[in-house]
């Protein structure tokens, strides 16, 4: 495995991090047997950034993340979420809050949960419009002098957002979604990281999924994916289509198309830490080999002109969604 910096704090977490989302929360085939048997794979194979959140089944996920990290805390740089209230009905777009009274019920919970003294990278999960980010931020660097936490980070923020919030406090990461289809970052916002000398974590860098050569678009009743427009008609069709010409990219040089992906990421910045989730063994090892692989410029330009190709991918989220986005 290779290593990055987090931010400004010294720390070196491993080239891609783990989502563990996909183990407790949105998709189907959950087995939690399986699931821990990957992150003590992850630990094996030095991947030692692991990602969760409250929000992530309600608490399931830091609770099968604690079975592991008893044991492991010293080799794992843990990161984590609040500021999303959980809603069964409403997985995508559920109740945001930023107050510092449920950071304060929020973060003791995920420390009950998590079996840990301390959160290494605690993220403000949505920004709530309704609470000042000087606030929020405020009463997270309270924790962070406590020692309950160690780092900030924030979700899905505007640039302009990010701004503020380091004046209070340095923030060491952004965590957005990025990736060869979701690329809307690229801009004012990565300016903004990268100005402040910040970690850029793309969350989804495959695409939930499509990147895999075996991506067919079917998808079970009951997964979360159903709900978004990448997954739906005209646009399912697109990237079915998008999906078969980049795995006849992939095969040419002999790697997996998840694998080119996560590179074309790495290739993008220094400061930028794919977390590719997964819940099986076997695609972990798949990820984890994509720190091996350096595209040339002649085959991230081939990369993003397949892209090009195809442009009615559809939107990331519903609407509903969105809206708690970039805020």
């Amino acid at each position: 495995m290779k290593y990055r910096s987090l931010g400004s704090t010294g720390i070196k977490i491993s080239s891609i991090g783990l989502g563990c989302m996909g183990m407790s929360h949105a998709y189907t085939g959950q087995d939690d047997r399986e699931s821990l048997a990957t992150l003590h794979k992850a630990i094996d194979l030095g991947i030692n950034f692991w990602d969760t959140a409250d929000f992530y089944g309600n608490g399931a996920n830091e609770l099968l993340l604690g079975n592991v990290l008893k044991e492991n805390r010293d080799k794992i740089v843990l990161a984590s979420k609040f500021g999303l209230k959980y809603e069964k009905s409403n997985l995508l777009a559920s109740k945001i809050d930023g107050s510092p009274q449920w950071l304060n019920e929020a973060l003791h919970e995920s420390l009950k949960r998590l079996q840990t003294e301390y959160i290494d990278l605690y993220y403000l999960h949505r920004v709530d419009p309704q609470v000042p980010i000087e606030e929020t931020i405020g009463a997270m660097a309270d924790f962070v002098k406590q020692g309950k936490i160690r780092y900030i980070g924030l979700s899905e923020a505007s640039a302009q957002t990010i701004l503020k919030a380091n004046k209070i406090h340095t923030i060491s990461a952004l965590q957005s979604e990025y990736s060869l289809l979701s690329r809307n970052i690229e801009g004012e916002i990565l300016d903004v990281v990268n100005q402040l000398g910040m970690s850029l974590i793309p969350y989804s860098p495959l695409g939930r999924g499509m990147f895999t050569e075996d991506f067919s678009g079917k998808i079970e009743e009951g997964d979360a994916r159903l709900l978004l427009p990448r997954f739906q008609g005209k646009n399912l069709e697109n990237n079915k289509n998008l999906m078969r010409e980049l795995n006849d990219f992939a095969k040419k040089r002999n790697v997996h198309v998840a694998q080119i992906a996560i590179a074309w990421l790495l290739s993008k910045g220094d400061n930028i830490i794919p977390i590719p989730g997964t819940k099986k063994r076997k695609y972990l090892e798949i990820n984890a080999k994509s720190v091996e692989i350096e595209l040339t410029t002649n085959e991230i330009i081939e990369v993003e002109n397949i892209i090009s190709k195809y442009p009615d991918t559809g939107e990331r989220y519903p609407q509903s969604a969105l809206d708690l986005t970039n805020k």
